[in-house]
């Protein structure tokens, strides 16, 4: 099950580690991506700050963590091809894994029903 936030990033859990990237609606928003940066393994990220990186032709955009926790994994794939974000931002294209402090933290982000009402 997907959740999302309303700076347009999406979270897969599975188990105590979640799965982080930015929605389809922000790639197609943000054009070619052309470089991203990425938190370190090991990082420790705060929810609502800044987590990554991920510049287009038009314009660099932070993403910020959903949840808070520990950065287990960083899509290396991505990092050598950027486009790959943009044009597979939920799937192949996500930016790092997350183990999660607090798994109650998933409550308080949209379920997929309720992003697709979001406005955008």
């Amino acid at each position: 099950m997907l959740r999302f936030t309303d700076e347009h990033e999406w979270l897969a859990r599975e188990g105590d580690v979640a799965t982080v990237g930015i929605t389809t609606h922000a790639a197609e928003q943000l054009g070619d991506l052309v470089f991203i940066e990425l938190p370190k393994v090991g990082a420790r990220l705060v929810k609502g700050e800044a987590a990554a990186v991920v510049e287009s032709v038009k314009a660099a955009s932070d993403v910020y963590a959903p949840v808070s926790g520990e950065v287990t994994e960083v899509n290396d794939a991505a990092l050598a091809d950027p486009a790959s974000v943009g044009s597979d931002p939920q799937g192949a294209g996500w930016l790092y894994r997350i183990r999660l402090d607090d798994p109650s933290a998933l409550d308080d982000l949209m379920d997929e029903a309720a992003y697709a009402a979001f406005p955008k």
